[in-house]
């Protein structure tokens, strides 16, 4: 098993990237694999972005199954095939009552309660009377052995997973035409203001392109591009774009529900 690299909650980019560094030239000089912790979207994103401006291969990201939004970015050594099973992942299915009703944020909760840091926790399913829990492995024991309640509903941990997990991702499409591909013209769409005052939700700060604060009203907005707006939410740009007849741009928004 590959050595464990820790990036805190409180890092900036700045250190998630320093660190991918050290685990690539770790990787190199000793031939070993090395893992993040887990990282969220926008660390994800960031590490990426690294990775291919600085042309290091043999990695591969895995969150304990396809489409998880909380993902370990492995690096791995010429000798080895990036694969997500090598990661330290722990995989849990936790069942309860199904007249219990618990929610995402009663399992993290009884987790943090337990001292277990939120970079040691990957996505948490929860359904009715069933839940899939992703850890690092090296906190695998401490569920094992401490977690018989959520909060007051007594419940069954198995180490393993009996329901094959499926990515919560829920959608509420924004459709409508815009001038042109510019960042306030979308974000204008997405918000339902006016384009000027997307102009000015951009020059405050509040919004972010592929996890990065854009204050560029200009800027162009691709396909698969990832747009957040505080107090508005966040949305993907789809692959339906087109150009109609009067010249404009008719687009769909994928927005996080």
């Amino acid at each position: 098993m590959g050595t464990f690299d820790r990036i805190g909650a409180e890092g900036t980019d700045e250190l998630l990237l320093a660190r991918i560094q050290d685990m690539a030239d770790t990787c190199r000089q000793k031939c070993i694999p090395k893992f993040t912790a887990f990282l969220d979207e926008s660390q994800a994103f960031a590490a990426s972005r690294y990775l291919e401006r600085n042309a290091i291969s043999g990695c591969c990201f895995w969150g304990g199954y396809p489409g998880a939004k909380r993902q370990m970015l492995g690096i791995f050594p010429d000798y080895m095939e990036p694969s997500g099973e090598h990661f330290p992942i722990a995989a849990f299915t936790i069942t309860y009552r199904t007249v219990d009703k618990l929610s995402h944020r009663d399992f993290l909760g009884s987790l943090m309660a337990l001292q277990i840091k939120r970079e040691a926790v990957g996505d948490i399913l929860v359904s009715d009377g069933i839940c899939s829990l992703f850890t690092t492995d090296k906190v695998a024991p401490l569920v094992l052995s401490e977690v018989r309640k959520i909060g007051r509903v007594g419940v069954k941990v198995e180490q393993g997973l009996t329901v094959t997990p499926v990515a919560e991702e829920k959608f509420a499409e924004i459709s409508g035409t815009v001038a042109s591909m510019r960042l306030d013209c979308v974000i204008s769409l997405l918000t339902g203001k006016s384009r000027e005052k997307a102009a000015v939700l951009i020059k405050s700060g509040v919004v972010s392109v592929n996890y990065q604060v854009c204050d560029n009203n200009s800027m162009s907005v691709n396909t698969g591009d990832i747009i957040t707006v505080k107090g508005f939410g966040k949305a993907r740009v789809s692959e339906e774009i087109r150009k109609t007849k009067k010249d404009r741009y008719f687009i769909v928004l994928q927005k996080y529900i």
